[in-house]
């Protein structure tokens, strides 16, 4: 499976807080890289450090045209953690995974089958919605 990043966010002693639009959190620490790729041994700079991106489409990250990481890499060298908005999602990062509609979650709402307060809140506009739901109504993710 293909993980998407929703937002990166630099911390101190080089490491990185990557939220993951299926609904987790992960840091991830840079020192390693910085004795194994020595390009990334630039990334000391806490100026540059500090100016990482998600690339367009959630991919990866990237500092410039030169540094970047894959999803991958971050994902699977990273650590969980845990945090209060844990396996909550988007509708539109739920429709992106499971190739759905929206309006396809809108309904199961109004059919009851998914339960808003219990898996599904609006928060503001956005709807969000569990990942715990999204797999009993609909199976894993088709992406």
């Amino acid at each position: 499976m293909f993980h998407k990043i929703k937002n990166i966010s630099p911390l101190p002693e080089y490491r990185l807080s990557v939220q993951f639009a299926e609904g987790c959190t992960k840091i991830y620490d840079m020192k390693p890289l910085f004795e194994s790729i020595s390009l990334f041994a630039e990334l000391k700079d806490p100026h540059l450090f500090s100016e990482v991106t998600v690339d367009v489409g959630g991919h990866g990250i990237v500092w410039n045209d030169d540094l970047d990481l894959s999803c991958d890499e971050l994902w699977e060298n990273g650590v969980d953690v845990k945090t209060p908005f844990d396996g909550l999602m988007a509708f539109s990062d739920a429709t992106d995974l499971w190739a759905l509609n929206e309006s396809t979650l809108r309904k199961a709402i109004s059919y009851g089958k998914l339960v808003e307060g219990v898996d599904v809140c609006k928060f503001g506009k956005q709807w969000v919605v569990s990942m715990n739901a999204m797999r009993r109504e609909y199976g894993e993710p088709r992406v």
